[in-house]
């Protein structure tokens, strides 16, 4: 589907895409923001959610192969795919619009050797594709909602059979959400307590981060030398990651 781009605005059937200022937004059913893009910088990350969580790299550096549930506008593979080419995306979306617009406004490369998209049910494709994934990036959100197939016990724990040896799966969370707290109970529960979480913009989303190996203080602490290469490296604030982050025993002021 080629959906027709306007000088300000595309519509298809309560997929919006807008531009104003040089800045061109997706929009799915609701005002809230799916996806952002500064046309003259396609590549980077202009949402801070997004930025959030690329705190994956505090604990995994150099992934191999990352697995995106909700492809949104391509931001996040865009990113990856220019700082570290090296890395396999697989990115997994159900709906043939979202790809369609990726593609035809947010410059999202055709597929390749290292690019995979794939129009698929998330909750399915994880069942099917245990251990294949370093790091697992799901924001998954329908009209401005969680989308509850992928929020459930089975599916985290589906999730967590995906990650290989060392893996992260990080989860976009709206930090609103009525079912905010059973959501993170969810993710407590399959991986053992062995979570972390990064507050962006009051609440508004919260990053949570599940490790597949009780090791992830011991390799953040190790990590926290070299945070500020990393940072420069890949254009992002970890050092203020490492310091905003908390494990899932604070999370008590959120769920207030």
């Amino acid at each position: 589907m080629r959906l027709k781009f306007g000088k300000r605005r595309a519509t298809d059937d309560g997929l919006e895409v807008t531009e104003e200022r040089g800045m061109r937004v997706l929009h799915l059913g609701s005002r809230a923001i799916q996806s952002a893009m500064r046309v003259s910088r396609p590549w980077d990350l202009e949402l801070a959610y997004t930025r959030a969580m690329m705190g994956f790299l505090m604990f995994n550096p150099m992934p191999q192969d990352v697995l995106m549930i909700g492809l949104g506008g391509g931001s996040l593979a865009k990113f990856i795919r220019r700082q570290r080419p090296q890395t396999r995306i697989t990115a997994v979306e159900i709906d043939p619009r979202v790809i369609a617009a990726a593609r035809t406004h947010f410059e999202l490369p055709a597929d390749d050797d290292t690019l995979r998209v794939i129009e698929a049910d998330g909750a399915l494709y994880v069942r099917q594709h245990p251990g294949s994934a370093d790091v697992i990036l799901l924001d998954g959100f329908d009209a401005g909602n969680q989308v509850e197939a992928l929020a459930t016990q089975t599916f985290y724990a589906a999730c967590r059979r995906v990650l290989k040896p060392g893996g992260v799966l990080v989860v976009n969370l709206w930090g609103r959400d009525g079912d905010f707290a059973e959501y993170f109970a969810r993710l407590t529960r399959v991986f053992d307590g062995e979570l972390g979480w990064i507050s962006v913009q009051d609440k508004t989303n919260v990053i949570v981060f599940a490790f597949a190996e009780p090791d992830a203080a011991a390799r953040l602490d190790a990590a926290r030398p070299q945070l500020a290469d990393l940072s420069k490296r890949w254009g992002l604030d970890l050092r203020g990651f490492a310091r905003d982050f908390q494990w899932a025993a604070g999370i008590a002021p959120l769920l207030e």
